[in-house]
C-alpha cells in the first residue's frame, strides 16, 4: 500500500451500523493512505456493509467516513460518486436492456484518463461483445463490464466488493492483474473486498482482516499468504476439516527426556544392490551417512519458528533437482551443532519435505503463488526469484546462507542472498563462480565457490567442494555466535577514485582519530556497497566525495552506478556530505574497447587495462540533472561541494582533462536543478578537489553536523 503525503484517500473512524437490533459494524477503524488495500473475512463479518456504508447505501448510527479529508456524512450515493468514488458492487447489478457499449457510454466522462476505448483495450473480450445486452454476458464478462463502468467515472477511489466471486481462474487472474496495474500506476486508489486469500494478498501489500464486524488487524500481505495457522484462526481456511489439533497443544518434550543431539545414520547400501553388487567400501558408507537432529514441531506449510537470537542457517535451492547435494551440506551443518532449515525453491510442484516449502516462499510474490506457479518455467523461476528475495527481507533469524547450483540456481538465490547485512556468512557453490560474478555478488559480501565439477550428484569432487562450503559457513556462523562486540569508533563511508586519492587521504587523516573510516573504490560496486552498509544502519555518516560512477551510467562506461545511486542517503535522513569528485571521466577497458562513437573524443590511457574519456558539456548537464534531482529528495542536511579548481587530478590547469566549459555546465546545471534551502546547499570552492584547503573545509563541514564521538566510543 503506497502511503502519500496529505490526508488519507479513505478514513473510517469508529463506524457503527445496525440492521434493526443487529450490530453489523462495531466501531470499525480503517485507513487507506493510497494504493491498494484488501479487506478479507468470513461471510457475515460486515465486509459488504462496509462498502455500502462508504457509498451511502445504508445509514450509519455513529462514526465518520472521509474521502481525502472531506467528510461524507449526510451525502447521497450520487453525491458520493460525484466526489470521486467508483463502486463495483457484489453481483455486478448491470442493466439487462442495455448493450455493453451503451453501458460504457452512459457513464463515460469527457477529458478523463479512462475512456470506453481504454476499457476495450484492457478487456478485449468486451470489445467483442459491444452489441450484447447485459443479460447475454457470461459471469466474467459481466464483472469486466461492472469494473469498466466504475473506471469510466475516473474516480479517485475504487471500491470493489468481491470482484472475483464465481469467476473462472483465467478471469480471476485477469482481474488481479488489472488491480496490480492500478496500484502501480497510482492514479486510482482501490479498496477491494475479497474472500479469495490468494487474490487479496497478491494485489495489495497490506491486508485488513475483518472479524465480527470489526477490523481485527492490518498486516503484511506476504505474511498472511504464508501463515496457514493465522488463516485458519481468523478466516477458517488453511487446514483440513479433520485436523482437530488444538492451537495451544503442548509440543514440548516430556519432562526428564534429554533432547537428542545430531545423530549419524549409516546406510549399508547407499545404492540399491543387485546380485552382482560388490561390497561397499567403508569410506563410501561414511561419506553417504546422513545427520539427523530434532527439529521443532510445527505445521509443514509454515516457516520454522525460532528464536531470533539463536539464528538459523538456511540451505537454499531447488530440492527437486539438487536435493542430494543440498541435504549433504545440510547434514554437515547439523553435525556441527547448528540450527538448520531447508528452503525449497522448486517450481515443479513436486512434494517437498523442506522446513520452508515452495508454497511458503511463493506466497511472498506480489501476486501470491499465482505469480510463481505459472506453468511456464521462465516466468516461474523469475517469480520465485522475486518471492525469495521478499521472503528473505522478513527474516530476522539468519545465521548463515548456503546454496549450490548452476547458472540458473545461482541467479535464483543471489538477490535474496544480498539482503542480510554484511558479516552474515553467504556462500554459493556455483558452476559460474570462476567467471564474472558481479551480477550475482553485487555490493554484498557473498562468497562464491567454484564447483569444479557440475553440481549434479555426489561424487569424489562434489563431496569435497560442497563439504568445504558447508564447513566454511559452519565455522563463520559459530564464530559469530560466540563473538563479543568490541568497542570501537563510529563508522563512516568515503568514496574514492585514483584521481581523488589525495583528497580522501587528507580527509581520513583528519578524521581517523575519531571515526572508523571505510573507503570505497568508486568502481560501480563500490558506491553500491557503501549504500548497502548505510541502508543496514552500519554507517553513521557518509562523505560521498567521488560520485564518478554517475559518469559511466550516463555515458555507458564500465564502472557504472544504477539509478538507485544516492537512494540510501535519501532514506537514511543522515547529513549528506558529497562532491563532484571525478565527474570529468568515463571509464573503459583497453583502448580497443572504447565504443566507435567515442573514438574521436579526448581519451587518456590510465593504464593498459583502463582508458579514460573526458566528459562533454552535454554529459555534464545530464549528470547534474540526475544528481540534483536526488539531492532535492534528501530531507536531511545536504552540503554538496563544487570544486571550481577541478574535480580530479586530471582536471587541473595544465592537465589533460582541464575543461572549464564542461565544469561550468556541470556546476550551473546543479545550481538550476537543486532547490537550495537552509538545510540543502551547494558549496562552491575555488580550489581543486585534491587541494588541502578543500579537504579542510569538507572535514570542518562534516564535524559541524556530526556530534563529536564520546571517549568510550573511541575505545579509550
Amino acid at each position: 500500500m503506497t502511503e502519500r503525503s496529505g490526508p488519507a484517500i479513505l478514513e473510517v473512524k469508529d463506524l457503527n451500523v445496525y440492521y434493526g437490533q443487529s450490530h453489523a459494524l462495531q466501531g470499525v477503524n480503517l485507513t487507506l493512505g493510497g494504493g491498494v488495500l484488501s479487506v478479507v473475512g468470513r461471510n457475515g463479518m460486515g465486509k459488504t456493509t462496509l462498502c455500502k456504508a462508504i457509498m451511502g447505501l445504508v445509514p450509519t448510527a455513529s462514526g465518520g467516513i472521509s474521502l481525502g479529508g472531506q467528510s461524507l456524512a449526510g451525502l447521497s450515493s450520487a453525491e458520493i460518486a460525484r466526489l470521486g468514488i467508483g463502486y463495483v458492487p457484489q453481483g455486478r447489478r448491470l442493466w439487462k436492456s442495455l448493450t455493453v457499449d451503451e453501458h460504457l457510454k452512459l457513464v463515460a466522462t469527457k477529458g478523463g484518463a479512462w475512456t470506453p476505448e481504454r476499457i476495450y483495450s484492457v478487456f478485449p473480450r468486451l470489445a467483442e461483445r459491444k452489441t450484447n445486452g447485459g443479460a447475454q454476458l457470461s459471469g466474467g464478462e459481466q464483472q469486466m463490464l461492472a469494473i469498466g463502468r466504475a473506471l469510466l467515472l475516473n474516480p479517485r477511489l475504487l471500491v470493489m466488493d468481491e470482484p472475483t466471486e464465481g469467476l473462472a481462474p483465467v478471469i480471476v487472474n485477469q482481474v488481479a492483474d488489472m488491480l496490480i496495474r492500478l496500484g502501480q500506476e497510482g492514479d486510482i486508489d482501490v479498496l477491494v473486498i475479497e474472500q479469495n486469500i490468494g487474490v487479496a494478498c497478491s494485489v495489495a501489500d497490506r491486508v485488513a482482516i475483518m472479524v465480527n464486524g470489526k477490523i481485527n488487524r492490518v498486516m503484511d500481505a506476504g505474511l498472511l499468504a504464508s501463515d496457514r495457522d493465522l488463516q485458519q484462526a481468523l478466516l477458517g481456511v488453511g487446514r483440513h476439516a479433520h485436523d482437530e489439533t488444538p492451537d495451544d497443544a503442548d509440543t514440548r518434550p516430556v519432562q526428564g527426556t534429554a533432547p537428542r543431539g545430531p545423530a549419524k545414520i549409516y546406510l549399508s547400501n547407499p545404492k540399491t544392490p543387485t546380485r552382482w553388487s560388490a561390497p561397499v567400501p567403508v569410506h563410501l558408507l561414511e561419506q553417504s551417512a546422513r545427520t539427523t537432529s530434532e527439529v521443532a514441531a510445527g505445521p509443514s506449510q509454515s516457516a520454522p519458528k525460532v528464536e531470533p537470537r539463536a539464528g538459523v542457517v538456511y540451505v537454499c535451492g531447488t530440492l527437486d533437482t539438487k536435493g542430494d547435494e543440498l541435504r549433504f551440506m545440510r547434514d554437515i551443518l547439523k553435525g556441527a551443532g547448528l540450527r538448520v532449515a531447508m528452503v525449497d525453491l522448486s517450481t515443479s510442484g513436486k512434494p517437498s519435505g523442506a522446513e520452508v516449502p515452495p508454497a511458503v516462499v511463493a506466497g511472498f510474490h506480489p501476486r501470491g503463488s499465482s505469480g510463481v506457479f505459472t506453468g511456464d518455467r521462465g516466468s516461474a523461476v523469475a517469480g520465485m526469484t522475486l518471492a525469495f528475495e521478499r521472503w528473505m527481507k522478513t527474516r530476522n533469524d539468519v545465521a548463515g546462507l548456503l546454496a549450490a547450483g548452476g547458472s540458473g540456481g545461482t541467479a535464483l538465490v543471489a538477490p535474496a542472498f544480498r539482503v542480510p547485512p554484511v558479516g552474515v556468512p553467504k556462500v554459493i557453490v556455483s558452476t559460474v563462480a570462476s567467471g564474472n560474478t558481479e551480477q550475482y555478488v553485487g555490493p554484498a559480501d557473498i562468497m562464491m565457490m567454484h564447483s569444479v565439477a557440475d553440481v549434479q550428484g555426489l561424487n569424489s569432487i562434489t563431496r569435497e567442494v560442497l563439504g568445504n562450503a558447508a564447513h566454511a559457513v559452519a565455522g563463520i556462523a559459530k564464530a559469530r555466535q560466540n563473538a563479543q562486540p568490541a568497542p570501537g569508533k563510529p563508522a563512516i563511508g568515503l568514496t574514492m577514485f585514483g584521481v581523488t586519492t589525495p583528497c580522501v587521504r587528507q580527509v581520513v587523516a583528519q578524521l581517523d582519530a575519531d571515526y572508523d573510516c571505510l573507503v570505497f573504490h568508486a568502481t560501480g560496486t563500490g558506491g553500491r556497497s557503501m549504500e548497502k552498509l548505510l541502508s543496514s544502519g552500519m554507517l553513521q555518516g557518509v562523505l560521498d566525495l567521488t560520485t564518478t560512477e554517475v559518469c559511466d551510467m550516463v555515458a555507458g562506461g564500465v564502472f557504472a552506478s544504477d539509478t538507485t545511486r544516492f537512494d540510501a542517503a535519501i532514506n537514511s535522513r543522515l547529513p549528506f556530505i558529497g562532491a563532484c569528485g571525478a565527474l570529468d571521466m568515463v571509464n573503459f577497458n583497453a583502448p580497443d574497447t572504447v565504443p566507435e562513437k567515442y573514438r574521436g573524443r579526448l581519451l587518456y590511457e590510465h593504464n593498459p587495462q583502463i582508458t579514460l574519456m573526458r566528459t562533454s558539456v552535454e554529459e555534464n548537464v545530464a549528470m547534474a540533472r540526475f544528481i540534483g534531482e536526488k539531492l532535492n529528495r534528501m530531507n536531511g542536511v545536504v552540503r554538496f561541494f563544487l570544486p571550481e579548481g577541478g574535480v580530479s587530478a586530471l582536471d587541473a590547469k595544465g592537465q589533460p582533462f582541464w575543461d572549464p566549459a564542461a565544469d561550468k555546465a556541470l556546476f550551473d546545471t546543479l545550481d538550476q536543478v537543486v532547490t537550495q534551502t537552509a538545510n540543502r546547499q551547494l558549496v562552491r570552492v575555488p580550489h581543486n578537489i585534491n587541494d588541502p584547503e578543500f579537504a579542510a573545509l569538507v572535514v570542518k563541514t562534516f564535524r559541524s553536523f556530526h556530534a563529536q564521538p564520546t571517549k568510550s566510543a573511541k575505545g579509550a
